[in-house]
């Protein structure tokens, strides 16, 4: 029998082929499945009988596809090369494809799947996700564990739960938003199928009562859930998925409540991008921005009307303190105040009162409304008045304290003499009582664009209060002038600091523009520098002379390494320009001023790193040391960006700042 079957056979008989009474030696079953393999004649070739799924054809007894059916089964197709993709490159991001198959030899852990691009991590906020995230928690004992998950899978599993939380948010606000349409009030019934306008009074109070919540906390839930389904649809769609939180969500209606249709829209379009890997802070910043861009005359209404509902409010901390805050108040002069108290802090600190930083600026602030000088008192020599205490007898150690930046004469009251200069007394003079940095495209200075600018310590400022602080700023002696070139994004591309003209120039080159505030730029010689960066002449309003600028190009490729410098500290211009490119810390999440961080070289000086543009950037003194523990990396790209690589092994990027334009 042995011999007989290893004989070719001349019709393949699969009932004789597996219905043999003595079963094949393995040695049998290989030789006969390589004569199968060598055969010319298919035996799956008989159509009635097989037909393959990837062929073109219909199976047996279907009808042929439709050219929709077609287009259907090819984009289901390109689908599922996209998963594989996805799960294969480490693709990730709410909203892209992701893969179910499991990659052997990657993991065995309950949560592999929610590894970094793997099907759990790149897959949208929905209830499957919260399904499988739960599975991917061991409950069987007295608590959760997650015993044998990677780091990488643990902070994919808390972002599945966190895209999970705003789906299930995004949830309840749409039938928050089906109750407002089935409750409008009276008089305001809409169409069919359409948001009433206002919702009915009572409404807020059957919610409050089911939510176990404010009527005030339930107003704003109605209010977000009515922008949400009517304007905000694309905001909507990214908290169903994950992408943002709902605290952004709120965020985005907050700052756009003023706009019409298609001014949320246009604003939607400028921030969704880049909302989800934003902070609140700069997410924030982004939307004022962007709204600021679309609606200026908009956003200078809402400034001056909320300015006449300025105030001053007090209420008690939980601790059993007090808190006191000012609200809607100038801009300009809530820095100048800041900057005041910071100053007082400083004399302070100099003196030898007690504390950190934020209390003595507590301090100060109070100093400053009560006229009170706290700084411990010298030791008064014999026959000196006080009693005893370190104090005068109003209460202030040694008197109101001495006049500082920005201060002017106090008003004297009735029957009183002139009362000495302080920190606290007389109105704050024009300008500012410090340094800032205020940004202003240069076509909004010269009156010819309203593009918004963006004040140091403040954010974004509508194009009027712009020109009018650029505008006064110009009248100060003192202030010192930059020109920032920026590409379509708003990123730096070209920078240069002004300088006075040389004395031979140093007359007006001409009157301003026609009709604007004063502001030109022009090139020095008739032709222009060269492709644009070299020397310029900066006109500011006034009767001063006129600036000059050289714009230095900011390499966004391979750098020339035109500002390096020869050891380890930067120069004055290369630290400069870090700073220009980046206006703030270089860590995804941190938004500390570039000019309180330290000059970082991202390949350290010690192990050959050049200290120059290509080779560093910002950061504050956390993110400093953070960077060179154990496990985490960052690498600076050609065109400025900062990719962050955690231990995790999961990376997150930072452009460079952007600009208003």
């Amino acid at each position: 029998m042995a011999a007989a079957s290893a004989q070719e056979p001349s019709e393949w008989d699969e009932d004789a082929a597996w219905s043999r009474p003595d079963p094949m030696t393995a040695e049998e079953r290989e030789a006969w499945l390589d004569q199968l393999c060598e055969q010319d004649d298919d035996p799956f070739d008989a159509p009635e009988e097989y037909w393959d799924p990837e062929s073109c054809t219909p199976p047996p007894g279907q009808d042929e596809l439709t050219a929709e059916e077609l287009a259907g089964v090819r984009e289901a197709a390109a689908d599922e090369m996209l998963a594989l993709d996805a799960a294969s490159t480490g693709r990730r991001g709410p909203g892209q494809a992701g893969s179910a198959r499991v990659f052997p030899g990657e993991s065995d852990s309950r949560a592999a799947g929610f590894g970094a691009g793997m099907a759990w991590d790149v897959m949208p906020g929905c209830a499957q996700l919260a399904t499988a995230a739960g599975a991917a928690v061991d409950s069987e004992g007295p608590g959760d564990s997650f015993d044998g998950a990677a780091d990488h899978e643990l902070i994919g599993l808390v972002c599945a739960w966190d895209r999970t939380e705003a789906h299930a948010a995004a949830r309840k606000l749409v039938a928050i938003a089906e109750v407002f349409r089935r409750n409008p009030e009276d008089g305001f019934e809409p169409e069919p199928g359409q948001m009433p306008a206002v919702v009915h009074e009572f409404t807020r109070d059957q919610l409050a009562l089911a939510l176990g919540e404010s009527r005030a906390a339930v107003d704003w839930l109605l209010t977000v859930a009515w922008h949400l389904a009517t304007r905000l649809h694309a905001t909507l769609d990214v908290l169903r998925a994950g992408t943002i939180s709902r605290a952004k969500a709120e965020l985005i209606v907050r700052l756009t409540q003023h706009l019409d249709d298609s001014e949320v829209a246009a604003v939607e379009a400028k921030v969704l991008d880049r909302a989800g890997r934003l902070t609140p802070g700069g997410l924030r910043s982004a939307i004022a921005r962007a709204v600021l861009e679309v609606a200026p005359g908009k956003a200078r209404e809402r400034r001056e009307t909320a300015a006449k509902f300025a105030r001053v409010e007090r209420w008690a901390e939980d601790s059993g303190n007090a808190a006191l805050m000012g609200r809607e108040l100038p801009p300009d002069e809530v820095l100048a105040c800041d900057q005041r108290i910071g100053w007082w802090a400083g004399e302070l600190k100099k003196a030898g009162l007690d504390g950190g930083m934020d209390e003595l600026r507590a301090r100060a602030y109070l100093d400053l409304l009560l006229n009170k000088d706290s700084r411990p008192r010298r030791e008064t020599t014999a026959g000196g008045g006080g009693d005893g205490t370190g104090r005068d007898g109003s209460g202030s150690p040694g008197g109101p304290p001495p006049a500082g930046p920005g201060a002017g004469p106090a008003p004297a009251g009735p029957g009183a003499g002139p009362a000495p200069a302080g920190p606290g007394a007389g109105p704050v003079p024009a300008g500012f009582a410090g340094q800032v940095t205020l940004t202003v495209p240069l076509g909004t200075a010269a009156g010819l664009a309203d593009r918004p600018g963006e004040l140091s310590g403040h954010g974004p400022i509508d194009p009027w209060l712009a020109r009018d602080l650029v505008t006064a700023a110009a009248q100060n002696p003192k202030t010192t002038w930059c020109v920032t070139v920026t590409d379509e994004h708003g990123h730096a591309a070209g920078h240069g600091c002004a300088r006075p003209e040389p004395k031979r120039h140093a007359k007006r080159a001409g009157p301003g523009l026609p009709g604007g505030a004063g502001f030109s730029f022009t090139p020095v010689s008739r032709d222009g520098p060269p492709g644009g960066y070299g020397t310029w002449r900066l006109r500011t309003p006034g009767d001063g002379p006129d600036l000059r600028v050289t714009l230095d190009p900011i390499d966004t490729g391979p750098c020339d390494h035109r500002f390096q410098a020869k050891g380890h500290d930067p120069g004055v211009k290369l630290r400069h320009l870090t700073q220009v490119r980046h206006a703030t810390c270089t860590s995804p999440i941190c938004r500390r001023p570039a000019a309180q961080c330290d000059f970082e070289h991202n390949t350290p000086y010690e192990a050959g790193g050049r200290t120059c543009l290509c080779n560093g950037g910002p950061k504050c003194r956390h993110d400093h040391r953070l960077k060179q523990q154990p496990g985490w990396n960052v690498d600076q790209q050609p065109d400025g960006t900062f990719r962050w690589t955690a231990p995790s092994g999961r990376s997150y990027d930072t452009e460079p700042t952007r600009y208003p334009v």
